[in-house]
C-alpha cells in the first residue's frame, strides 16, 4: 500500500499525460492525494478510481478553481490555502506524481512549487511531461 501525491496543471492533462498516469497507477495500491482543482486534479481523481486507488482530496480555501470532485469512496481533508495544502499533499505521501503544462521548470505556479517542495523533502518524483515522457527522480523509484 502506498500513498501517492499528485499535482497538475489546471489546464488539464494532455492525452499522453493521462496515458502515462494510468500506466504508473496501474501497479499502485493505496491512496492518491490531490488538490481538488479543475483540470489535472479532477482527471487524476477519475483515473485513480479506474485504477482502484482511494482518492484523498486536499481542497483549497479559494474556490475559484475548485473541481468539487466526488465519488462514493473518496476522503477529504480540511480546506487550506493553496501552498499550504500543496505541502500537505507532499507531507502526507511517500512520493509525488506531477503533470505540468510546461516541459521546463517554471519559477511560479502551484505544480512547480509542489515539485520543488517534494524535491526538498527528498521524496521520489515522477514528472509526466506534456508529451507523456516520465522523468523519475531518483530514476529507480515510483
Amino acid at each position: 500500500m502506498a500513498n501517492i501525491g499528485f499535482s497538475g496543471t489546471s489546464k488539464g492533462m494532455t492525452g499522453a499525460q493521462k496515458t502515462a498516469l494510468r500506466t504508473i497507477l496501474a501497479d499502485v495500491k493505496g491512496e492518491l492525494h490531490h488538490g481538488d482543482c479543475i483540470g489535472a486534479d479532477a482527471e487524476a481523481h477519475e483515473i485513480a478510481e479506474e485504477c482502484g486507488l482511494l482518492p484523498i482530496l486536499h481542497p483549497p480555501t479559494n474556490h475559484t478553481k475548485r473541481a468539487w470532485c466526488s465519488s462514493p469512496s473518496h476522503l477529504m481533508r480540511p480546506e487550506r490555502p493553496y501552498l499550504t495544502r500543496n505541502r500537505d499533499i507532499v507531507d502526507d505521501t511517500v512520493a509525488l506524481i506531477a503533470a505540468p503544462a510546461e516541459f521546463d521548470e517554471q519559477p511560479r505556479g502551484g505544480t512547480w512549487y509542489t515539485v520543488r517542495y517534494a524535491r526538498k523533502c527528498g521524496k521520489p518524483i515522477a514528472l509526466i511531461l506534456p508529451d507523456g515522457l516520465v522523468r523519475r527522480t531518483p530514476p529507480d523509484r515510483l
